[in-house]
């Protein structure tokens, strides 16, 4: 049976997963870790770099290193979080064709579905190589609060990077399944989910019959550890300020070494009560003078510096409990998912609110990854029994006269669903009406996200108020979104099925795709060159090793000097390939090469 992937494509960190043999893996990466930084740098010599290899290099090229992309997905270029991370971080972003926001490294502009697909297709490689074969179907997470465009640019970016995305999770609801999946239980569970980026609350019913019911959910997409990191790295820029009248947002590297400084404090104050940034030479003064920051941080302060973050938190987790129409004693188990909620203060805000201790049976860093594959696995598998009930986080609705919201699907309805709801004409003798599709919570319709609109026509000419047009939503189970618009007098229809944009044609679309195709092959390449010139470089030295004790062996003799002779011969052509780069001749020169070395060991062999 064809393998499905499930991928946790998170802000600060990814992970991949697979179910074999009915068990849930995460896969680690060649460097062992089972989860890799989502940072994409490009480098002077315009080398591609992803994961941890980009990480390690981001003070140096702090310019042209992105992190956290997944807060810019899906976004305008004029929203106010694009606006706050251009403030923050230290590569540019720029204003896109469709009024997306996109990111310029070195001198190309790359839109955010092609910077989350650069990290897509590294856990495609990382499952590839763990697997032993192709894979092209995956699912992956995204936050419940995400809104059709966000979901839409995350399917992109997995069409980018090679991926058949079968389907698009949340991630509260991916943890739940992780936890859940394989165990008689029933259970009514809230999962509390505070990533590097954006936050999550969704209340479940886990059923004995393997059913999975999202009742309700809630989250803000710009809520998450870069918010913490932030609070520490102002603190910091404050109190050098004070100290030497100096601005260390002015200097992109020294932006840099305070994110990694303050994400190094944020996680060190989660296992002690105090710790010491020390960053010598940060900058240097208008007197050409090195300056060095070291200041103590305490638990107590950081505490201090986040305490609304946490308290905004907790107040969406009591809005989703009364949508839920949930006690919290009703809540039978609480899940914790997220690097964000290993801080002492984030465990004590979220047991004080729940009145009980968080389940300790998953981790952070993986349950969601590991909850898309086993949903990857039951889409493609009869055998594995489970349903999966989830709901659609946004209003959806209408604008009508006075250019109110008119709500037709309410937020955290059960997909999928049907709903309808009648309307009339305004003015007298109107002949069309023009529908427009709205997301989002507010009750003025040009606040929420314009989905997509068309126009009803030959509607009979009558006074304002006689003519009946009937709307109906429909969202199937990928959460698409179809509308239709009846005149109910001549049963004149129309309709559209909403798809939400990335902000990308299907012409740059197919182009990312076909330049996505063409640096994994060059990357394949590259990667059968290096295994090939590791394995030459070996050989070549246990040969050189062996050619004096050879020629003393075979001293005087005719055939002894040709054997010799041939082997230079050999080394010589194989140090001409891997100067080449030539991967194929290379491949082929390595059995030359472990002949040569097998004759020379025989020869040694024998003498001794």
């Amino acid at each position: 049976m064809e393998k499905v992937i499930g991928i946790d494509l998170g802000t600060f960190n990814s992970c991949v997963a697979v179910l074999e043999n009915q068990t849930p893996v995460v896969i680690a990466n060649r460097g062992g870790y089972k989860v890799t930084p989502s940072m994409v740098a490009i480098t002077e010599a315009g080398k591609r770099l992803v994961g941890h290899i980009a990480k390690r290099q981001a003070v140096t090229n702090a310019e042209n290193t992105v992190y956290a992309a997944k807060r810019l997905i899906g976004r305008k270029f004029d929203s106010a979080q694009v606006k706050n991370s251009m403030a923050t971080c230290p590569y540019r972003i720029v204003d896109g064709p469709h009024d997306d926001c996109r990111i310029q490294l070195r001198d190309k502009v790359y839109s955010i579905p092609e910077i989350s697909a650069m990290v897509l297709q590294e856990m495609k490689v990382i499952s590839e190589d763990y697997l032993g074969h192709e894979i092209q179907k995956a699912v992956v997470t995204v936050p419940a609060y995400f809104n059709d465009g966000q979901r839409q640019a995350t399917k992109d970016a997995g069409a980018i990077a090679g991926l058949d995305v079968i389907r698009i999770i949340n991630e509260p609801t991916a943890a739940a399944l992780a936890y859940g999946f394989g165990k008689q239980i029933d259970r009514t569970v809230a999962v509390y989910d505070l990533g590097g980026g954006t936050f999550d609350i969704s209340i479940l019913e886990i059923s004995s019959e393997g059913v999975f019911k999202v009742i309700s959910t809630a989250g803000d997409t710009f809520l998450g550890g870069e918010d913490f990191d932030q609070r520490i790295i102002d603190w910091l820029v404050q109190g050098f300020k004070e100290e030497h009248s100096t601005d260390l947002r002015q200097d992109r590297m020294a932006l840099q070494r305070l994110k990694d400084a303050a994400e190094k404090a944020k996680c060190e104050l989660s296992g002690v009560t105090e710790t010491e940034v020390n960053l010598p030479f940060i900058i240097s003064s208008t007197r050409n003078e090195a300056l060095h920051l070291q200041r103590l941080l305490t638990r107590a302060q950081l505490e201090e510096l986040t305490d609304d973050l946490v308290a905004r938190t907790v107040q969406i987790c009591e809005m989703t409990l009364e949508e839920a129409g949930l006690d919290k004693d009703e809540i039978e188990d609480v899940i914790m998912v997220g690097g964000m909620t290993r801080m002492p203060r984030v465990q004590a805000a979220v047991s004080e609110f729940f009145e009980r201790e968080p389940c300790k049976g998953v981790h952070p860093d993986e349950v969601v990854g590991l909850g898309a594959a086993i949903q990857g696995s039951a889409l493609v598998d009869d055998s594995i029994d489970m349903v999966l009930l989830d709901v659609t986080p946004h209003t959806l609705g209408i604008m009508v006269v006075g250019e109110y919201f008119e709500e037709l699907i309410p937020q955290n309805s059960t997909v999928p669903t049907s709903r309808s709801k009648e309307f009339t004409t305004v003015k007298d003798n109107q002949t069309a009406v023009k529908i427009i599709v709205f997301q989002g919570e507010s009750r003025r319709a040009k606040e929420n996200e314009l989905l997509g609109e068309f126009i009803l026509t030959g509607l009979r000419r009558a006074p304002a108020g006689e003519v009946t047009v009937d709307v109906t939503f429909e969202i199937n189970a990928d959460g698409i979104v179809s509308v239709f618009a009846k005149d109910l007098d001549t049963g004149k229809e129309q309709s559209i099925t909403v798809t939400a944009s990335s902000g990308l044609t299907e012409d740059e679309l197919d182009q990312m795709v076909e330049e996505a195709r063409e640096f994994a092959v060059a990357r394949r390449t590259d990667e059968g060159m290096e295994e090939a010139k590791q394995q030459a470089e070996t050989l070549i030295a246990e040969i050189e090793k062996l050619f004096p004790e050879v020629e003393q062996v075979v001293a005087g003799s005719d055939f002894g000097r040709d054997a010799i002779t041939k082997a230079r011969s050999v080394v010589d052509a194989t140090r001409e390939l891997m100067e080449r780069g030539d991967a194929a001749g290379l491949k082929e020169q390595i059995d030359a090469l472990s002949r040569t070395h097998r004759m020379f060991k025989g020869v040694v062999g024998k003498a001794g």
